[in-house]
């Protein structure tokens, strides 16, 4: 008898041996298929499952629209967010709608879409940057006083998930704090909204160690080339036909298109049965 070392097995110690039935190699053949198509499965679920983590984690804020009426799909979660302290919607059957835009300057449209919102009672929240409010304290200071947020947009409006120190993003955040309260008199709210939409999960829990609500948005379009701004009809396709309850609307009060509309835009979602709500009522 023979004996062999595990490992040295040749093949050629079996080309002698009868083949196997027919049956046998095909049963052989469907459970190899089987086998590999079970872990590439396995394979495939847990590469998503870490792609999905990693895009939470740290990137730029997406969204992907299923179905008109419907909340779209983001790049990370409502429940993932949460422990953070932070939205990008809501999660209600119920037609609301959360207000918000984003001034990184002023070149004359702000009024317009103040008196828009003045008309129609819809509270709203305006994430500045510090040359807003030291070029436009009057306008600040209206927002304030007919009832809107002012929010934190960061100071310089840089990429703030290239920020890993701590002190580094406190400046960001806190010297655009000590400019508002100068120019208000009022101590600003800590609502925050990364520039860009770029973050990263350091970022956001720097933020909540701050006390700061980070925001993100569930419904925006290209509205900020001032150059290129999109016509009224570009315009209500995007934001009606994407419309959904518990919606965060991101706009920039930088754009014509969005200071021309607004009076039209607001009417036509209350007549789809939409009411405006602050973010306030949000973070509840």
């Amino acid at each position: 008898m023979k004996f062999f070392k595990p490992g040295l097995l040749r093949f050629s110690s079996f080309r002698n041996l009868p083949s196997p039935p027919v049956r046998f190699k095909n049963a052989a053949k469907v459970l190899l298929l089987f086998v590999c198509a079970f872990l590439a499965g396995r394979f495939g679920a847990q590469l998503t499952e870490q792609k999905a983590v990693e895009t939470a984690a740290d990137g730029n804020w997406g969204l992907s629209f299923q179905q008109e009426g419907q909340p779209p799909v983001a790049n990370a979660t409502m429940d993932y967010l949460k422990q953070y302290d932070a939205y990008y919607a809501e999660n209600t059957k119920d037609k609301v709608i959360y207000l918000t835009f984003d001034a990184g300057y002023e070149n004359g449209n702000t009024g317009a879409i103040l008196d828009a919102l003045k008309k129609h009672n819809a509270p709203a929240t305006f994430f500045v940057v510090g040359n807003y409010i030291e070029t436009s304290p009057d306008l600040i200071k209206r927002m304030v006083s007919e009832g809107h947020i002012v929010g934190n947009h960061t100071y310089h409006h840089p990429d703030m998930s290239r920020i890993s120190s701590s002190e580094a993003f406190g400046k960001e955040l806190g010297s655009l704090e000590k400019l508002y309260e100068e120019t208000t008199g009022e101590t600003m709210k800590k609502y925050y909204r990364p520039p860009q939409g770029k973050y990263s999960e350091q970022n956001l829990q720097m933020a909540k160690d701050m006390g700061y609500h980070t925001f993100f948005w569930s419904l925006a379009y290209v509205d900020w080339y001032q150059d290129k701004q999109p016509s009224k009809e570009e315009a209500f396709k995007k934001l009606l036909g994407r419309i959904h309850p518990g919606a965060v609307v991101l706009l920039h009060s930088t754009s014509s298109t969005n200071a021309e509309i607004l009076d039209e835009l607001l009417t036509k979602w209350e007549e789809m049965g939409y009411t405006f709500k602050s973010l306030d009522q949000l973070v509840q």
